[in-house]
This record gives structure tokens, C-alpha cells and sequence, in this order.
């Protein structure tokens, strides 16, 4: 669970490579393309320029690098050929890089083309209440507080939180100790200590926060088809604060 300094310098390796990830998703116009090629071009992207491992193929059997969540899609969409993103759409782009046998995981909700304003407000208010997180990361701090303050802000905005899949620790394996729920109560739960490293990515709905999975047995979805976005990243607790492993090129905490 804690890491050590060598540990953290290749973690930060990860982090680095990943975020150059979305740098460079950021410059590519996803109107008109499928979820498939947005997936096989970010495997020929980690394998070929970053020398990497893109970490999801493979894991639990899932056969793709990403996963893309389109829509009323909370998490786990599968890539498809058949999947093409439109004008209007939202699309979570969530992808696991593992460099020297250290993983980072992160995600970006992007709008594509010309979104409503609902739909964009909602996307705003996610990456918010991810930072809202993320602010309260801190040695003596508890994980409650971190769901607490993710809680507060979606709540506070007219959406909900799904509970049923949270963050967690990261390092050799993608899925370590401990759980980041997204809700939670101040002072309440594990308490931080510098070395822990771990996701916050908050799935905040539209609607209601209930989901459901659909038959593929990957794809979760929202049961009042409403919106969900959500955002990701890999965090370090630190003597002094957080540093935030996949912090792309351009990107601060509001």
C-alpha cells in the first residue's frame, strides 16, 4: 500500500507517460471516428512512441486498451467498429499505461463536437468534484474525506454519485488496497499516510445514481439512460500535500 521513494520515481514514470497520453488524445478530433480506432490508436501510441504497456488489454479478460464510455455509459465501454462518436456525444476515454512493472490510471470525459449545454455542465461538475477530492489528500487526512468532499460538490450541483465502483490503490497491479469510495463522511475511514498511492475518479450521473450492467457484461450504464461523466487520476500522498502522478501538460487544480 505505502511505496517507496525508488517505487514512487517509477510511478511517476507511468504517471508522465500516461498524461502524454491525453496530451495527445487532446489534439485529435474524435467526431467521425469510432471508439475502435480511438482505442487502436492509443495502443499503437503507448506500444510504438512511449515503449509501453498499455495495461487493460488482457486484464480480467478484456480485449482492448481502453475503456469508452459514450453517453448514458457510466464505465467499462467495450470499443467498437460499429461505435461511432457523433456531434452532441460525451465519451470517457479511461486507459491504464504500465512502464518498468508500475501502473498508472487515468480518464478524461471529452466533448465531442458541439455538446448542450446539460451535457457540458455535467462534465464540468465531474472533473470539479474530482478536484474536490483530490484537495483533501494529505497525510492525517482519512478517505471519508475525500468521498465527502466529492459527495458535497455533485450534490450541491443537482447530480448524483454512483456508488458502485470507486477508486483504488495502484502500483504493480491495477487493483490494490485501499477503496476510494466517492462518498463518505469527514474523519471517517483509513487515514493517510505519505507513500499511499491511489486513484480518485468520481462517476458523477445526471439523473438518478443507479446502474445497471448490460448483457456484454462489461458495459454499465445508467437505469434512467440519463448522462454520466467522469474523471481519473493517480495520486501520491506526500509529506506536504498530494502530487498527482498523471497531471497533464497544461492542467491545474481549479
Amino acid at each position: 500500500m505505502v511505496k517507496t521513494a525508488d517505487e514512487l520515481a517509477l510511478m511517476r514514470v507511468s504517471g508522465r507517460l500516461l498524461a502524454r497520453v491525453f496530451e495527445m488524445l487532446d489534439g485529435i478530433v474524435l467526431a467521425g471516428m469510432s471508439t475502435l480506432q480511438v482505442n487502436d490508436l492509443v495502443e499503437r501510441f503507448i506500444t510504438e512512441a512511449l515503449e509501453a504497456r498499455p495495461a487493460s488489454k488482457g486484464q480480467y479478460g478484456f480485449g482492448f486498451v481502453l475503456n469508452a464510455s459514450v453517453n448514458q455509459v457510466v464505465c467499462h465501454g467495450v470499443p467498437d467498429a460499429a461505435q461511432i462518436l457523433r456531434d452532441g456525444d460525451i465519451v470517457n476515454l479511461d486507459i491504464t499505461l504500465e512502464k518498468n512493472g508500475y501502473l498508472a490510471d487515468s480518464s478524461k470525459t471529452y466533448l465531442v463536437g458541439e455538446v448542450a449545454p446539460a451535457a457540458r455542465r455535467l462534465v464540468q461538475v465531474a472533473e470539479a468534484a474530482m478536484w474536490q477530492g483530490i484537495a483533501q489528500v494529505r497525510p492525517g487526512a482519512h478517505l471519508g474525506d475525500i468521498g465527502h468532499a466529492i459527495e458535497r460538490h455533485a450534490k450541491r450541483n443537482g447530480c448524483s454519485v454512483v456508488r458502485e465502483y470507486c477508486g483504488h490503490g495502484i502500483g504493480r497491479a491495477m487493483h490494490e488496497e485501499p477503496q476510494v469510495m466517492n462518498i463518505g463522511r469527514p474523519g471517517a475511514g483509513l487515514r493517510l499516510r505519505p507513500g499511499m498511492v491511489f486513484t480518485i475518479e468520481p462517476m458523477i450521473n445526471q439523473g438518478r445514481r443507479q446502474v445497471a450492467t448490460e448483457p456484454d457484461g462489461w458495459t454499465v450504464v445508467t437505469t434512467d439512460r440519463k448522462l454520466s461523466a467522469q474523471f481519473e487520476h493517480t495520486v501520491a500522498v506526500t509529506p506536504s500535500g498530494v502530487e498527482v502522478l498523471t497531471l497533464r501538460r497544461g492542467e491545474a487544480a481549479p
